[in-house]
This record gives C-alpha cells, sequence and structure tokens, in this order.
C-alpha cells in the first residue's frame, strides 16, 4: 500500500492528528522487570505470537483508515498509549497496512509497573522531530509511596515547517475509584501547565496539541484544571453524549481520550494550519456488531477470554487545514 499522495501539495487537503489507546499492546516475552505475565504464551491470557500479530495487524489497519472520510491521506500524527516496548512500536509501524507509509516514532520507557507507555507516531515527510523528552509525573498514594505511572511524552517538532509542541498522556486510572483517585490527574494538568509557563518564557505564543487517555471525560476537575489560564480549546467537549464516546464501561459512554489545541490553531496566516474540526473514529468494523455490547468497541480480551478485536478505546481525531 503505497501513500504516493503525501507528495501531493501540502495545502491541498486536510492533515489528520489522531489518538488511539491501543489496549496492551504487548509483546509475547516476559519482561522480568514488570507485571507482563498475563501477556505471555504461559499466562493467563495465552498471549501468543500469532495472537499478537494478528492484533499488531488490524491495529496498523485502523491507523491507516482513522480520519479517512474527509482527509486525502493517512494521520500524519498518532499519539498511542499501551505500548509496551520500542519491539511492538516497531513492528506496528512495520505491519503491512503501513509498510507504505513512511512512520517514524518517539517512545520513551516509563516507570510505569506495568511496562505500558506512551508513544507518538509521525510521518516523516510531514514532521521533523526537533526535541523530545518524557516528563515525570510524580504522584503519590495517601501512604506516601510513589504511584509509578505513565510519563507524558513532549514532542517539539515542525509539521509542515510550523513549529508545535505536543503532549502525550496516559493519565493514571480510576482503577481504585474516581474520586479516590481524582488528585493525580488533577496533578498531571499541574505538570503540563507548569511545563507549559517554563516554555512560554521563552518562546512567544508556542502551539500546542494535548493528546491522551486522560481517564477523565472533558467536564471532570482534571481536564478543567488543565483549561484554566491555559490557551487551549478542547473540541470533544461537543462530541460527548449518553449515546457516543471513546470507550463503554457498564454500557455507559465515556469520552477519556481527548484532543486539545491551542487557540492560535483558529487564525488563517500563511505558512500556518487552521483548526477544521474534530470525532470519533468509530467506524463499524472497529465495534460488537450484536449482543448487548453492540456498538460498542470490539475488544483484544474480556477478562481472560479472547475476543480478537481491536481495543477497547475507539481513536479519536482531529483535522488541520494548511494555510498556502
Amino acid at each position: 500500500m503505497l501513500f504516493s499522495f503525501f507528495k501531493r501539495k501540502k495545502g491541498k487537503q486536510l492533515h489528520t492528528i489522531a489518538f488511539y489507546n491501543l489496549e496492551n499492546l504487548f509483546d509475547t516475552i516476559d519482561d522480568p522487570d514488570t507485571l507482563d505475565d498475563d501477556f505471555t504464551p504461559n499466562g493467563h491470557k495465552k498471549w501468543s505470537p500469532r495472537r499478537y500479530k494478528k492484533k499488531v495487524n488490524k491495529l496498523a489497519k485502523t491507523i491507516s483508515e482513522i480520519g479517512n472520510g474527509s482527509a486525502q491521506t493517512p494521520p500524519v500524527l498518532v499519539g498511542v498509549a499501551e505500548v509496551e516496548n520500542k519491539t511492538v512500536m516497531d513492528d506496528l509501524i512495520a505491519s503491512e497496512p503501513l509498510q507504505g507509509i513512511d512512520y517514524g516514532y518517539v517512545h520513551y520507557d516509563s516507570p510505569d509497573e506495568r511496562g505500558i507507555d506512551t508513544a507518538l507516531i509521525y510521518h516523516r515527510g510531514s514532521f521533523e522531530v526537533l526535541h523530545s523528552e518524557p516528563i515525570a509525573l510524580l504522584v503519590y498514594e495517601m501512604d506516601g509511596l510513589r504511584d509509578t505511572t505513565r510519563d507524558i511524552l513532549y514532542v517539539h517538532g515542525k509539521l509542515n515547517g510550523e513549529e508545535v509542541h505536543i503532549f502525550v498522556n496516559h493519565w493514571p486510572s480510576r482503577r481504585s475509584g474516581k474520586e479516590e483517585t481524582g488528585y493525580k490527574r488533577v496533578q498531571a494538568a499541574k505538570t503540563i501547565r507548569e511545563f507549559m509557563a517554563s516554555l512560554e518564557m521563552k518562546i512567544p505564543d508556542p502551539n500546542y496539541i494535548v493528546m491522551g487517555d486522560f481517564n477523565d471525560d472533558p467536564s471532570s476537575e482534571s481536564i478543567q484544571t488543565l483549561m484554566e489560564s491555559t490557551t487551549l480549546y478542547n473540541p470533544m467537549e461537543k462530541l460527548h453524549s449518553p449515546e457516543r464516546g471513546s470507550a463503554n464501561y457498564r454500557r455507559s459512554w465515556s469520552l477519556f481520550d481527548q484532543i486539545m489545541v491551542s487557540h492560535n490553531f483558529f487564525n488563517y496566516k500563511k505558512g500556518t494550519h487552521s483548526f477544521a474540526h474534530a470525532n470519533i473514529f468509530d467506524d463499524r468494523f472497529l465495534t460488537e456488531w450484536t449482543g448487548k455490547y453492540k456498538g460498542s468497541p470490539y475488544r483484544t480480551y474480556v477478562g481472560r477470554k479472547y475476543l480478537g478485536g481491536y481495543s477497547d478505546h475507539f481513536p479519536v481525531y482531529i483535522q488541520l487545514k494548511y494555510n498556502g
């Protein structure tokens, strides 16, 4: 599959920027330093090379099609969560559905005890990485011990020549309760705001793209904390409804997966990008087709039961138009 149309004049099409929680993209090898035992051939989930390859191909197919209803090309940037290591990232971008796209990626190992990280996939012809680093998220349990959660991935680069500052997030989960863990996600928001403040001391009016699985909805305290005193706009607010979201838990929709942009993406100055629209990529092939969970994300596992689907999250995306 060769995407030669990436060579077309950049002002002639929309540019898709996506985020996708890949739901436990583990290789099959046991890492003695992380809690990945379930995702091995002898683990509870019987995670075999065949199942792994099938999942990689399904995820790659999805990535290649995000936003294709309105864009002429695959995504130029894709933030991902729940990837184990560089091996799975290499396998993902080398898989058949993505082979014809010149993708690279930025990834760092995080201190997460399960060994899952975030990463940013980018199209080399559209995006140039200038700098990247992991931002440590320092949150603590009530007993004072650090919760070794995912770092925040920061990437500074040029999208079609325009400088952008990207944050890829996978904030602490609600596993111990929404209210009990809320302070951790508020701290994540404050961590990004502090980092932005340091950037703004050196760079006037930076372009921000903040994406991730925030484990909170647009109206949650943590997201509102992130929006305070910043120049961010959250187009996902208008997408969340009782009938639609990016994940479904106990038949209730959430929109934990979001992409926010700074307000300077609403100008039309030559050589810049303008925000066009946002959406959830919930095409039928990504959903359960029948039964009581019809319409929900078609996931890889439910507990230990193997379904062979894609992910328990739908991707979300925005599209930008280049002002040539």
